[in-house]
């Protein structure tokens, strides 16, 4: 017996990798039409942004003494509080404004827990809009 000598083949057959690539293809062109994206609502430029009323500040200062002041009145007082009287001085200048929202002024150094607790504080007075100042990083 003598046997032939076959050389080893040096291709690949690539016909196989084509037929998958161009199903795969074909399925990609058939859903794509389906899919559809989210719509989005997005307000005009013609809508104003801005409060009806100026927010009333808490300003929780390094020695946490805390400080009120409202921006909606006209000669924006300051007036220092304490924690007992934080809520019915916010609900006395709530009741002339309903929903004004309240901003939170803290100093850096203040801990998180205070800023937690006058937080707190304003829920349990009925606040529903409270929000945190911070300073932009100008230039």
């Amino acid at each position: 017996m003598s046997r032939h000598g076959r050389k080893p083949m040096s291709q690949i057959n690539v016909v196989p990798l084509i037929d998958v690539m161009l199903l795969l293809l074909i399925i990609f062109m058939v859903t794509a039409p389906m899919i559809r994206p989210g719509n989005i609502d997005l307000p005009s430029v013609g809508e104003s942004l801005s409060p009806d009323v100026a927010p009333i500040e808490v300003d929780i200062k390094a020695n946490q003494t805390l400080v009120l002041r409202n921006h909606a009145a006209n000669d924006g007082n300051m007036e220092s509080v304490t924690d007992a009287s934080l809520a019915q001085a916010v609900s006395a200048i709530q009741s002339s404004h309903p929903g004004q929202a309240v901003v939170i002024a803290a100093d850096r150094h203040v801990r998180y827990e205070v800023v937690l607790k006058v937080m707190d504080i304003l829920r349990q007075a009925g606040v529903t809009k409270i929000g945190l100042l911070a300073k932009s990083k100008a230039g």
